[in-house]
């Protein structure tokens, strides 16, 4: 079974000469995205950021060409008007103080909720679904990919910059999301009724506005019968993203498939996966995490390994995930390029110039 999926793609607009995201980019600029985009447009929270939305897919080369051609055509089209599209979890100048909230009144009710930390939230992400057959419990098939969750994240980890300064994580935007309220890993629930109970107790408390104000780094989809995974960085190479797709969707099918339960402690199981999101965000690629099964420490090309005995994943996608851990993640790349340019004897802020035109230039090849 090759269940469908969707990928969701999140842009920040940027200013081709100063390098910032543009606060005001203009009804010109959005309606050309609009054009762009067609019907898989999506405004997101800021006026500065979009969403690419795509249809339901059955190959990844009809993802591959579908995303790289929006992709690549916006950012020809906005390059008239001195604009250019960001993939990256966060942008390496920051800005969030002046962005403004889009003209929408969901998010106007997010700002007057979650206040500065609606504010803050100038971060992209990659949002993938994947279809889920009826008869199956999706609380139950998420608690079954739950512990592969980090290894996902380290695979998409983008922002280790935030306002102009390297902040030690490999995924920033990840540890900004921690500051939200149901953002984090799902509650330990035990199947679909479970949550059924939780999402009424949120509402009947006033806890939230709609029952889909549950933005777990994975969750079951309010508008889709898909599970809707959450946890990564937005992705400059379009390869990345699509290696991260492609392998969801593979561990999803094959649990279907097996319709296996997990037998494992669900509260220790809890905590290992809490501390290995914590190691992905801290330190991506370069860290190491507590195997669940066994409890010893492995590094991410080792824990890949596991990954692909488990699920028997395609070798384009292994071979692709190994390349990324062994020579660098998205976030890895970024601090090179700073690196190298602050080498060269280039100041502070035009070396991270240099790291913004190299993620402009990622995001538009596609």
């Amino acid at each position: 079974m090759k269940p469908g999926f969707g990928i969701e793609e999140e842009f920040l607009l940027v200013d081709l000469y100063s390098r910032q995201v543009v606060a005001e980019p203009g009804t010109a600029a959005i309606e050309l995205c609009r054009e762009v985009f067609g019907a898989h447009f999506a405004q997101e929270m800021f006026k500065s950021q979009i969403e690419l939305a795509s249809p339901v897919f059955s190959e990844l080369e009809h993802a591959r060409n579908f995303l790289r051609s929006k992709r690549h055509h916006l950012a020809a089209s906005l390059a008239q008007q001195g604009l250019g599209i960001c993939a990256a979890g966060s942008h390496p100048l920051g800005g969030w103080q002046l962005q403004q909230c889009a003209e929408d009144d969901h998010y106007h009710h997010l700002f007057d909720d979650y206040q500065q930390v609606a504010r803050r939230s100038l971060v992209c992400g990659l949002h993938i679904h994947v279809g889920v057959g009826p008869g199956y419990d999706r609380i139950r098939l998420i608690n079954q990919v739950l512990p592969w969750l980090p290894l996902l994240l380290v695979l998409s980890t983008s922002s280790p910059f935030w306002e102009g300064r390297d902040t030690g994580y490999r995924s920033y935007r990840r540890v900004l999301c921690t500051e939200w309220p149901r953002m984090g890993l799902p509650q330990p629930l035990h199947d679909w009724d479970d949550y059924q109970r939780y999402l009424n107790l949120l509402q009947r408390t006033g806890s939230v506005r709609a029952r889909s104000d549950c933005w777990w780094a994975i969750r079951p989809s309010s508008r889709y019968p898909t599970i809707e995974l959450r946890i990564a960085d937005g992705c400059p190479q379009l390869e990345d993203a699509l290696c991260i797709a492609g392998m969801f969707r593979k561990m999803i099918a094959q649990i279907q498939e097996l319709n296996a339960s997990n037998t494992e402690d669900a509260q220790q199981m809890q905590w290992i996966t809490q501390e290995n999101l914590w190691r992905a965000m801290r330190y991506g690629s370069g860290g190491t995490f507590i195997e669940p099964t066994t409890q010893s420490l492995v590094s991410a090309q080792d824990w890949l390994l596991q990954l692909q005995e488990q699920f028997a994943l395609s070798p384009r996608y292994l071979d692709h995930a190994l390349r990324i851990v062994t020579h660098g993640t998205s976030a890895d790349r970024q601090l090179a390029t700073y690196h190298r340019a602050r080498a060269l004897g280039l100041a502070h802020g035009t070396a991270l110039h240099y790291v913004v035109d190299e993620l402009l230039e990622q995001t538009a090849a596609g």
